[in-house]
């Protein structure tokens, strides 16, 4: 490995390598290194199965943390919201990048919106956060878990062509659901939003602790690069920081991994940083939504954010609810 490059670690789907790509690019652009891309495959991206099934968080970070440690690569780009909320010993998150749209996404058949979709109708998702919040809206929804890259979820959709497929699993059909729910921040960093028929305001579906939210990872000494370390100190943007770390605390606080049906956002206002929340019980018959607010504008104070709204939800009975 060369000293004069630094080499960045990702998942070899699209989304991630789209990802990764933004990133070294703008650290090149800062530091003036140039870089090399690794691939890793992770237990994630080959594993079959409802993704709530696969060993919780972390199943698409673990492979990427490993190459971190045996320094076959010096930075690997995650989606935040795949992270486990325990820090490894020996690796740290250098950067939180300015965040995207943090919403969820409508991509369903004929340009309809949520409420315009017909009694029964089908909607894929593999994730039991949004599953829940869309029967908590419309209880008559028939929600079938899918898996697999955007491509292969955006194939699902009635009168959808067929998607460009990177070799990920979840292919099992083509043009048989109503509907299914993404990230907005993957549809546009793919170019894909022209898929999205209606943003899901978080009135209605909070989004998971991190959406939109990249994490740039190395190991505790830094990435060997002082030029890089700089960029990455740079890149990292403050309110991002502060709200990811208070999603991050609920989440923790609350023993609830990506694959629990709990939401939470965060967003700087002025002075002050509010935390939005919502534990619901799995099929969306009762949902619990709390707010917190805090003025204290420090990762310590964003994490006693999260904490005290994670204990009042507890205290009132979130455990039970969302099956924690």
């Amino acid at each position: 490995m060369s000293a004069s490059r630094f080499t960045i670690g990702t998942r070899g789907s699209a989304l991630a390598t789209t990802q990764t790509g933004h990133v070294a690019a703008q650290l090149h652009e800062i530091s003036q290194v140039p870089y090399d891309t690794v691939l890793v495959k992770t237990e994630g991206d080959v594993t079959t199965g409802p993704l709530s099934q696969l060993g919780g968080t972390g199943v698409f970070a673990a492979a990427l943390r490993q190459a971190l440690y045996d320094g076959t690569c010096d930075l690997a780009v995650h989606s935040l919201k795949d992270l486990p909320t325990t820090q490894p010993e020996g690796l740290v998150i250098a950067a939180t990048p300015k965040r995207a749209d943090v919403r969820d996404a409508l991509c369903a058949r004929d340009g309809l919106f949520l409420a315009e979709l017909p009694e029964g109708a089908t909607v894929g998702t593999g994730s039991p956060r949004r599953a829940a919040q869309l029967l908590a809206f419309r209880p008559d929804l028939k929600i079938v878990d899918i898996r697999g890259n955007v491509g292969t979820r955006l194939g699902r959709v009635k009168g959808s062509p067929a998607q460009k497929d990177d070799g990920g699993v979840g292919r099992t059909a083509q043009g048989d659901l109503d509907a299914v729910i993404l990230a907005a921040a993957g549809l546009e960093r793919l170019g894909l939003e022209s898929h999205i028929t209606e943003y899901l305001d978080p009135e209605i579906m909070l989004p998971a602790p991190g959406q939109g939210s990249l994490a740039v990872e190395v190991r505790a000494a830094g990435s060997g690069h002082p030029s890089v370390d700089a960029a990455l100190e740079t890149m990292d943007d403050g309110d991002t920081r502060l709200a990811v770390t208070a999603e991050r605390a609920l989440l923790s606080r609350l023993e609830a991994g990506c694959a629990a049906p709990i939401g939470a956002l965060a967003t700087v206002h002025g002075d002050a940083l509010v935390l939005d929340s919502v534990a619901c019980r799995p099929d969306g018959t009762d949902t619990m939504r709390r707010s917190a607010t805090t003025q204290t504008l420090t990762i310590d104070g964003a994490q006693a954010l999260g904490v005290a709204l994670a204990e009042q939800l507890l205290r009132e009975g979130a455990a039970d609810l969302a099956g924690l």
